[in-house]
């Protein structure tokens, strides 16, 4: 980690309301969501004029953004999650304008003045040159893989805990795994092991979702589903 030498006394700064400190910033537990909203609060405020927005193409070219993020090979998916994650708990407005064939994607805060400027461009109040189109940017939800749950809501991978992962991922759907790591996570008992004896328990009692207490994908045979559920027979 590169030390930080501290801020100047001159330092220019950057204005955030209070409510994103007492209602939002508690509830966000994704990184690439914090930093990119941070980061557009930061370029936003020093634009001039109206209205002030940043577009995708803006955020995807700006190096260190991506570098933040971790993005180098794909800097589209963690900025794209920050986005959507953003949008989806209305810190961000977004507004999706076609031109030629190219669509151009424009984020705003949403405040009163965001919210008058995406009012204005889609009435057509306000024109944007040759951005004449504007529709509600679709916000795709990326379901979190397990390594990436165990990350956020556990901590560090072992090797020993990265194989039994593997296994979870092949037994159970992506649903069940999402869902037991939030019971958990709202129980406070953040521990793989907690985790695994949900899935077990809904492998061998069934969910009460409507989804079958095994996995789907499993043969139907009886020795199969013995190789795969036969630790649970024995408990």
């Amino acid at each position: 980690m590169k030390a930080f030498n501290g801020f100047p006394l001159k330092a220019k700064f950057t204005p955030i309301p209070n409510i994103f400190f007492s209602e939002v910033l508690p509830e966000i537990d994704d990184l690439p969501e914090l930093k990119v909203t941070l980061h557009i609060f930061w370029v936003l405020y020093q634009k001039k004029g109206y209205p002030r927005f940043i577009t995708f193409d803006e955020l995807i070219s700006d190096p260190g953004l991506v570098r933040g993020l971790g993005g180098e090979d794909s800097p589209s998916s963690p900025l794209r999650r920050g986005l959507n994650s953003s949008v989806s708990r209305g810190t961000l407005l977004c507004l999706k304008m076609e031109h030629d064939g190219e669509t151009h994607e424009l984020y705003f805060v949403n405040n009163d003045e965001g919210e008058k400027a995406v009012g204005q461009i889609k009435s057509g109040e306000l024109k944007l040159g040759a951005l004449v189109k504007a529709e509600p940017c679709p916000v795709s939800r990326e379901q979190p893989n397990i390594f990436t749950l165990y990350e956020q809501n556990i901590g560090m991978l072992t090797p020993i805990i990265a194989e039994e992962l593997k296994e979870a991922e092949r037994l159970y759907p992506a649903s069940w795994i999402e869902d037991a790591f939030k019971e958990a996570v709202d129980l406070n008992k953040r521990s793989w092991r907690y985790i695994s004896r949900i899935l077990e328990r809904w492998a061998a009692e069934g969910k009460n979702d409507g989804e079958p207490g095994r996995d789907p994908k499993a043969d139907s045979s009886p020795e199969e589903y013995r190789r795969r559920y036969g630790h649970l027979l024995k408990r």
